[in-house]
C-alpha cells in the first residue's frame, strides 16, 4: 500500500472494507490515524477502534458501524489536503460537508478537531479530509 499518504491509505481501507461488509479492518497506527479513528467514534461514523501493540507500530483495528439495512453508516470519506496540495481553512472557510451530515476532520494548533468544534472555538487548520 501507499506509504506516502498514511490518510488516504486509512480511509481506502476504511471504505473497502465497508464496501466487502466486513466486521472489522486492521491500519498500521499511528497517533493521527488514532486520531482521526477517535474522532469518526465520537460522531457515530464508526462502532469503536482499538491500539494493538504489534511490534515498533502496533495496528489500530477499527469496528465498522453499519444500520438494521446492513448498510455502511461511514457512506464515503475524502481525502482532501494531499502531501503534494496542502489545504488549509480559516475560521470563516470551513467547508461545510453535505449541509452538515458529514464532517470536515481539521489539523488546528489545538489539535485534530471536527469543522463544528473549529467554528465553535474559532480556529482554522490543515483540512485533512472530509467523511459522509
Amino acid at each position: 500500500m501507499s506509504a506516502t499518504d498514511p490518510i488516504a491509505d486509512m480511509l481506502t481501507r476504511m471504505r473497502n472494507a465497508a464496501l466487502m461488509r466486513r466486521r472489522e479492518v486492521q491500519i498500521p497506527a499511528s497517533k493521527l490515524r488514532t486520531e482521526i479513528a477517535r474522532i469518526l467514534k465520537e460522531e457515530g461514523f464508526i462502532r469503536n477502534y482499538k491500539v494493538i501493540k504489534d511490534g515498533p507500530q502496533g495496528i489500530l483495528a477499527v469496528t465498522l458501524k453499519y444500520t438494521e439495512g446492513n448498510q455502511s453508516v461511514l457512506a464515503g470519506a475524502r481525502r482532501i489536503s494531499k502531501p503534494g496540495c496542502r489545504v488549509y481553512c480559516t475560521k470563516d472557510t470551513i467547508p461545510k460537508v453535505y449541509n452538515g451530515l458529514g464532517l470536515a476532520v481539521i489539523s488546528t494548533s489545538k489539535g485534530i478537531l471536527t469543522g463544528a468544534k473549529c467554528e465553535e472555538l474559532g480556529l482554522g487548520g490543515e483540512v485533512l479530509c472530509t467523511v459522509w
